[in-house]
This record gives C-alpha cells, sequence and structure tokens, in this order.
C-alpha cells in the first residue's frame, strides 16, 4: 500500500510541474533538430527556456515564420488567402496544439496573419505551462 501512495505522490508531483509536457516538448526539439550533441542542445534549451521566462523573449519553438507560412501555403491549396477552421484546428494538431476554446465561429476563415499570430500565442502558452 506504501508503494501505491508513492506512485500516486509521484504522478501528482509529475502533474503539478507538468514534466511530461516539458519532456514530450524537448523531445520533439530533439527530433526535429537532431543535434550533433543532444545533451548540451538539452541544457541549451532548458537555459532559453528560463531566459525566455525571466524576459519575456520567444521560447524554443519548433517551426518559425518560414514554417508557419509554408504550412498555411500547403493549407491555402486554392490561393485563397484564407483557411477554414477545420484546417486551422488541424493544423493545431499537428503541432501539438489545443484546439479547445478557439474564439471562432464554425464557418469563420483564418487569413495567414491570423494564423501566424494565433499559433504563436499558441506556441507561446505551451511553453510558459512550466514553473521554475
Amino acid at each position: 500500500m506504501a508503494a501505491a501512495a508513492g506512485e500516486q505522490q509521484g504522478r501528482e508531483y509529475l502533474e503539478r510541474y507538468k514534466i511530461p509536457e516539458l519532456l514530450h516538448n524537448l523531445s520533439a526539439l530533439l527530433l526535429y533538430h537532431r543535434p550533433e550533441r543532444p545533451r548540451e542542445f538539452l541544457i541549451h534549451a532548458l537555459e532559453r527556456m528560463k531566459f525566455a521566462k525571466l524576459t519575456d523573449v520567444e521560447y524554443p519553438y519548433l517551426v518559425d515564420e518560414s514554417n508557419l507560412d509554408a504550412m498555411f501555403e500547403m493549407l491555402d491549396t486554392a490561393s485563397q488567402g484564407y483557411i477554414t477552421l477545420v484546417q486551422y484546428k488541424g493544423a493545431l494538431k499537428t503541432l501539438g496544439l489545443s484546439t479547445q476554446d478557439l474564439p471562432y465561429e464554425e464557418d469563420a476563415t483564418i487569413t495567414l496573419e491570423t494564423f501566424k499570430k494565433e499559433v504563436k500565442k499558441l506556441l507561446q502558452e505551451s511553453w510558459a505551462i512550466y514553473q521554475s
């Protein structure tokens, strides 16, 4: 019974400090960049996270501006200048971001500018959840 209580305490600890999410994001960064020195890369990523939290600069993301442009272009196959909410939600899921509580109606269209702004905001929020 003591082992079960210890296991539960361990789970609560991991959840409180968002450790599974942190490890998931760090693993995704590793797989995306595939650095020659993974340990140094992870240390640098954690240092950047700490610096970002202290100074309000951007967190280490998997995607940059050009990646978002390319993703939007792939979704906007007819070059209409917008994508549907369904496409937007699919892109968010692909990036591992939440699609809950989006402020759009089902028939909304999302422009490139909105897409980039909102994805960056959601990425920022996904990294900012980690406590020191």
